[in-house]
């Protein structure tokens, strides 16, 4: 499945790299380039992000890790995973190394699922920094509301979607 992914991904980035040499010329090499720096820039982060998974995995315990978020704790792990992933600072590397290492410790697809929902659309930290600053507060507000359900629904839905 990986490999199917991989050659995705690949081709998508084929077909943009040709479509950029034949609507610009000039536009490729500037293109080229800033793909590359921003890839050497975030290399160092996903190392980082992968390898510090592995080690969170290890040192999380495996028995608490099942009884709080594995696959028999039920709404309270989904719950708690989704307060979890709420409270979670930073990007990308920080909330889905978490989500890895969870699973690696013994927890739930549908919690690790729950966090990861409410990683990107809860985390504390950017409705604070970002969306209060930016939109009226009443939007922020509705928004986070109108999204509550989200990550039960999507727990719920990698549990009838198959045995994780």
């Amino acid at each position: 499945m990986s490999l199917i992914i991989d050659v995705l991904l690949w081709s998508i980035v084929l077909g943009l790299v040709l479509t950029a040499a034949v609507r610009s010329r000039p536009l490729l090499m500037p293109s080229l380039r800033a793909g590359f720096f921003d890839f050497l820039r975030l290399l160092p982060r996903l190392l980082v992000g992968v390898v510090g998974s592995g080690f969170i995995a290890e040192l999380l315990p495996r028995d608490l890790m099942a009884n709080w978020l594995g696959p028999d704790s039920g709404f309270l792990g989904i719950l708690l995973a989704t307060l979890g992933g709420a409270l979670t600072p930073g990007g990308p590397v920080v909330g889905f190394a978490l989500g890895a290492a969870a699973l690696k410790g013994g927890a739930g697809m549908p919690q690790v699922i729950a966090f990861s929902t409410a990683w990107a659309l809860f985390a504390v930290q950017r409705l604070l920094s970002w969306e209060l600053p930016v939109l009226p507060a009443r939007v922020v507000w509705v928004r986070a509301a109108a999204a509550l359900p989200l990550p039960f629904l999507a727990a719920a839905g990698a549990t009838l979607l198959g045995k994780p």
